[in-house]
């Protein structure tokens, strides 16, 4: 247990008069679920020792006979969520198993980014990776859909509508600004710095924020939390916000670009000067691997039809 962080999370408890413990985690889809805990004392302490049972064949983890789990916050990951009405306490838990060494669920998606970080260490003797993702979504109005056996159908309204590239549109024609200028505050509370913001290519109300560069697990956190933050503040606005790759035809697409590089005695280990494009070694091959493993890489970053629609 680390003592510090401990110390820190019951001075915001105290000082900020927390209601409500929240423990946060993803399923095998990245669905993100959540269970609540009203405060007592010594709450964390209790949590962080024992954590909290949950069933883990409902989030596809494992079979009904075989399905407790356990949810043990992440202590360094706490932060207040503004979306409830109650002050909350919001951690990302780690998934651990019922075993008598309390063993970390294998294809628990926080344990997979640590487990790559130390595969990069332990193969390439390099210090970490470093992630900086591009958010890429639309904004609508409303949204009508429905799926039966006869018949289907949707419905999207939209406040913008360009002739041309709408790409770094500016007033009056980029509606969402003030929008896009609120969500970043949202996220600083988040504890996500955003590097910039601004209208994308989508004539319909498409967008992007980009945030800067963080290790591995933490760029995964900030991701979902990224997505969890927009989806609220948009029901807030009563507004729809889709990540969707092609939710329009004959409409720019939803990406998720990754900015990436390793870093080795704290250097950018992908950078030579004077090699081919300044690349290193270590660069080239990395961006052959990517090339090699392409098609299977498709299946976690292209996993739906509609990814394959994004690039027509």
């Amino acid at each position: 247990m680390d003592t510090r962080q401990l110390q820190r999370c019951n001075a915001i408890i105290k000082n900020k008069k927390i209601e409500t413990i929240d423990l946060k985690c993803i399923d095998l889809t990245g669905y993100l679920h959540h269970i609540s805990l009203p405060v007592f004392p010594n709450i964390l302490t209790k949590l962080v020792n024992e954590g909290v049972g949950f069933d883990g064949s409902s989030y596809g983890f494992s079979k009904v006979e075989n399905s407790d789990m356990i949810l043990v916050p992440d202590l360094s990951t706490a932060v207040i969520d503004p979306f409830r009405v109650q002050p909350a306490l919001s951690f990302y838990a780690n998934i651990l198993l019922t075993d008598q060494q309390r063993s970390p669920f294998s294809q628990d998606g926080r344990q997979l980014a640590r487990k790559a970080e130390e595969t990069l260490r332990r193969t390439l003797g390099v210090d970490s990776s470093w992630w900086g993702p591009e958010f890429e979504f639309y904004i609508f109005s409303k949204v009508r859909f429905d799926t039966r056996t006869a018949s289907s159908y949707y419905e999207v309204e939209h406040a913008e509508e360009f002739f041309k590239n709408a790409y770094h549109a500016a007033n009056p024609f980029d509606v969402y600004d003030d929008f896009r200028d609120d969500a970043c505050k949202l996220l600083k509370q988040f504890g996500i710095n955003v590097k910039y913001h601004h209208h994308e290519t989508g004539e319909r109300g498409q967008q992007e924020i980009e945030t800067y560069f963080q290790d591995l697990l933490t760029t995964a956190d900030h991701i979902i939390t990224t997505k969890y933050a927009l989806f609220n503040f948009a029901r807030e606005k009563d507004l729809f916000v889709t990540f969707m790759p092609k939710p329009m035809y004959q409409q720019s697409g939803n990406g998720m670009h990754l900015h990436m590089f390793l870093t080795k005695n704290g250097k950018n280990a992908f950078y030579k000067k004077g090699e081919y494009a300044n690349l290193s070694m270590l660069a080239r091959y990395f961006i052959g691997g990517l090339l090699k493993h392409g098609a299977s890489l498709s299946a976690f970053t292209n996993p739906s039809t509609n990814s394959y629609k994004r690039l027509v």
